[in-house]
């Protein structure tokens, strides 16, 4: 009988110590829906999660690159989605095929949600674009004639925008109190009597060998090659157009304090990413933060 009991006894403690051995292993991470992950035991890490961006090619994307080193560091993987356009990066996020996109700026994101029934947010403020009036046939505006064809996008904001930036170059007067609101019906006087054509934003670089000017977003004339410095005229940095026109990171409402998130938004918002745009782009991409 002492020896059945203490085989008993051996085989009790044995079972002990394999279950202690077992509770002792650490939780395996498992990917949450939407990009996000489970947390850790501890609610801290993010190792193993990856985001999901919609972005355009230039200057976005490669932005995104700088971030996508910085969160390497902290064992999160950024997948970049690039698109041409400006419909399919919000349509996605808000779908939920990708956490967030970073291609615009925030009236053009308040109009769309306005326009679309979509529920996008602004998480970040990141960079401001300022539009350029850039030579087609024109060499300058000194010599632009009665009659030339000038290109603006044909977008609502952009629009607006571009006409602004005319004005203030004293091309044209809009009606007073149009503001970002200004189409070319909203031309109050013409003293050049321009012809304003109306192009998607996108087709407007291409477009400057049959224009004489063209008033181009700085993310597709930094596609086209062209940049702040070849412009004939810039927005001012310091302007009320520097906050309409913001570039923002976007997610569908109520990702916002999403850690992974939140996590991008401290990765673009790195020393490293501040000097990428400084160095790359002077004064066609103007950090906001």
């Amino acid at each position: 009988m002492k020896k059945l009991a203490s085989l008993l006894l051996t085989g009790v403690l044995s079972f002990g110590l394999l279950a202690g051995c077992g509770s002792g292993t650490s939780t395996t991470n498992t990917p949450a829906p939407g990009g996000s992950q489970a947390p850790t035991e501890s609610g801290s890490s993010l190792e193993g999660t990856v985001i999901r961006v919609a972005a355009s090619p230039t200057p976005h994307a490669e932005i995104l690159k700088v971030a996508k080193e910085v969160l390497a560091e902290q064992g999160i993987t950024l997948e970049i989605e690039e698109f041409t356009d400006y419909i399919q990066p919000n349509t996605v996020t808000e779908d939920g095929q990708v956490d967030a996109n970073y291609f615009q700026h925030i009236t053009y994101l308040n109009d769309f949600n306005a326009e679309n029934g979509t529920h996008l947010v602004s998480v970040a403020e990141l960079h401001y674009e300022p539009f350029g009036i850039y030579a087609g046939k024109t060499a300058s505006l000194e010599e632009l004639a009665d009659g030339a064809q000038v290109g603006v996008p044909n977008d609502p904001t952009n629009e607006g925008r571009a006409l602004l930036l005319l004005q203030q170059e004293g091309l044209i007067t809009l009606k007073e109190g149009v503001g970002l609101t200004a189409t070319k019906l909203d031309i109050a006087e013409n003293p050049k009597n321009l012809q304003i054509e109306e192009l998607d934003a996108a087709q407007l670089p291409r477009s400057l060998d049959s224009l004489d000017l063209a008033v181009i977003n700085g993310n597709y004339a930094l596609q086209a090659g062209l940049n702040a410095a070849d412009a004939l005229a810039v927005e001012a940095t310091d302007g009320e157009a520097a906050q309409a026109y913001v570039n923002v990171l976007a997610v569908k409402e109520g990702r916002e304090e999403d850690p992974a998130i939140l996590a991008l938004v401290d990765a673009l918002k790195s020393d490293e990413v501040k000097a990428f745009m400084e160095e790359t782009w002077p004064g066609a991409v103007v950090p906001m933060f």
